[in-house]
C-alpha cells in the first residue's frame, strides 16, 4: 500500500523500510520479528537483498509456532543459496 502511494520517492520510502524492518527484526518479540521478515521477503521478491537476516530466518523457522515457520520456511527457500553461513543451521530445524 505504501509502495503505491509513494510513486516519486520508492526509494527512499523502500530505504525507510528496510530500517524499520532492522530494528524490528532484533526484537525479542517472535511476533514482530516474524512480521518484519514477511515484509522483507516481500522486498526481496522485488529484488532487495535480504542476505543480512539470515540468522533471524533461522530464529524464526525454529519457533515452536506452525505460522512462524511458515514464515521462516518461506524466507529461507527465498533467501537463502549455496553461499548462506547459516544454511546448516536449518538440518536442525528439521
Amino acid at each position: 500500500k505504501g509502495i503505491r502511494a509513494s510513486k516519486r520517492n520508492t526509494a527512499l520510502y523502500i530505504s525507510q523500510c528496510i530500517a524499520e524492518i532492522k530494528t524490528e527484526i532484533n526484537s525479542t518479540d517472535l511476533f514482530t520479528k516474524a512480521n518484519a521478515l514477511q515484509k522483507l521477503t516481500f522486498l526481496q521478491m522485488m529484488g532487495y537483498n535480504m542476505s543480512w537476516a539470515s540468522f533471524a530466518t533461522i530464529e524464526t523457522m525454529s519457533s515452536p509456532r506452525f505460522g512462524h515457520k511458515r514464515i521462516g520456511y518461506l524466507a529461507a527457500s527465498q533467501g537463502f543459496n549455496q553461499n548462506t553461513d547459516v544454511i546448516l543451521l536449518t538440518t536442525n530445524t528439521l
